[in-house]
């Protein structure tokens, strides 16, 4: 049986030991300011401005057009043109250029002629989500210049015209899918971080003998230990989600009350990891160490945040399922920016309980009181 006042007082007593440790609470409250700023601005997708040359050997009205084709887009830079293979191959080898547009010599005679030109586009693949990008890029600004020289030669009307809508992110910023999932990476790094530390300070402080001394079971101990960290969390939540909104305009569509659940059980999960990680290793180093690797790598690479999980190994995908962040990453795009809710977030969330279950359990049956 938990004991409220018992359970309190090892809330206050860990509330005056962080109060006292100026570093931890600079860690709690400006590193997921720092770290929402930083990674909400330096990480994107978006790949916009892409440097390109032209090599036209044909010097055409038609060639013109095709390249101020690629320039109106916004998807591309247009640097100058080559007059030779080996002077785009060089702009190529050096990173001055990333495409280089090559239009054949008999380029506008074909057009005339009703046949296809053959358009060569050269592209970089040392980075080659760029190069794909790049590729989609130059087919779909291609493909609409074949339509209005279509439509120009046989003044004909499509029978069939597709429209391409994006919903929930209409605009494809990066920042709106971004920061959502940074929510979890911010609060896995903190709420371990933060807890990895507690009981290897008791040992290494020497005040793991006094709280032995106690008549506070194992129990009170831990949950005592996690209130305060559930507090901050809370507020680095609501830091986080309000930079989201206010400083990268991300959207917050569905309920607050589901987020703020969510949440929770993702703290006390990330929180019991960090005690458990602590209890375990005894030492503030080496809980420090371990925590990082257990959290922000795992976080940050198998949860969904930046690769999608679908695309990973068959193994990789298995792996992924112990890793919290993967449902609370789900829960938190579901609720920026579908607006969805529990209907259709159960089953991360139901996710989220059993490892907030398993975690704290595990904390519990690893913390010790006693001495040696």
């Amino acid at each position: 049986m938990i004991d409220r006042v018992r359970l309190l007082a090892v809330a206050r007593k860990e509330l005056l030991q962080l109060r006292r440790d100026p570093r931890s609470l600079v860690f709690a409250f400006l590193l997921p300011v720092l770290l929402t700023l930083i990674f909400g601005a330096a990480i994107s997708l978006d790949v916009r401005d892409i440097p390109f040359a032209v090599l036209d050997r044909d010097n055409s009205a038609d060639s013109r057009e095709l390249v101020e084709a690629f320039t109106a887009s916004g998807y591309f830079r247009l640097l100058g043109a080559v007059d030779r293979p080996a002077d785009a191959d060089r702009m190529l080898r050096r990173g001055e250029a990333r495409v280089i547009l090559s239009i054949p010599p008999e380029y506008a005679r074909d057009l005339a002629s009703g046949r296809s030109p053959v358009v060569q586009a050269l592209v970089d693949g040392s980075d080659a989500n760029t190069a794909t990008i790049a590729i989609n890029y130059a087919d779909a600004v291609t493909s609409g210049v074949a339509s209005r020289v279509l439509l120009r030669g046989r003044t004909l009307t499509p029978v069939i015209r597709a429209e391409a809508r994006v919903w929930y992110n209409e605009s494809l910023e990066s920042a709106r899918t971004i920061v959502p999932g940074l929510v979890a990476v911010i609060m896995a790094i903190i709420a371990a971080m933060l807890t990895a530390l507690t009981v290897a300070r008791e040992w290494e402080r020497g005040t793991m003998e006094q709280l032995a001394a106690t008549p506070v079971s194992r129990s009170e101990v831990v949950l005592g230990k996690l209130l305060p960290y559930v507090v901050i969390g809370f507020i680095d939540l609501i830091l986080v989600t309000l930079l989201g909104m206010f400083v990268f305009h991300v959207p917050l569509r569905g309920s607050v009350l589901l987020l703020a659940f969510a949440a929770l059980l993702f703290i006390l999960g990330m929180l019991g990891l960090g005690i458990f990680i602590s209890a375990a290793v005894k030492s503030q180093l080496v809980a420090t160490q371990v925590g990082l690797m257990a959290t922000y790598l795992p976080t940050f690479l198998l949860s969904g945040f930046i690769f999608a999980i679908a695309s990973m190994p068959l193994f990789l995908r298995v792996f992924s399922v112990i890793i919290p962040a993967r449902y609370f990453v789900a829960i938190t795009r579901g609720i920026f920016l579908k607006g969805v809710g529990l209907e259709v977030l159960w089953p991360p969330t139901v996710g989220l309980a059993v490892y907030a279950l398993i975690a704290v359990t595990l904390a519990i049956k690893a913390f010790k009181k006693e001495i040696g």
